[in-house]
């Protein structure tokens, strides 16, 4: 899997914010580098069994 990451610092909450546009919803943080991006695949994951579950289609990557 290959899904573009956007990932951004928050000063305000002192952590990492990615978001998976690709993924409607799909998003996760960290207090590190990291630790987000690591968070981030865990919730890909997450997301993709959900939809698969619910008889959903699932995006093609396309990072």
């Amino acid at each position: 899997m290959r899904y573009k990451l956007i990932i951004e610092w928050s000063e305000s909450n002192r952590s990492f914010f990615v978001e998976v546009p690709e993924l409607p919803g799909c998003m996760a943080d960290g207090g590190t580098y990291r630790e987000a991006v690591i968070n981030a695949r865990t919730v890909i994951q997450e997301w993709i069994e959900t939809a698969q579950s619910l008889g959903r289609p699932i995006p093609e990557a396309k990072g």
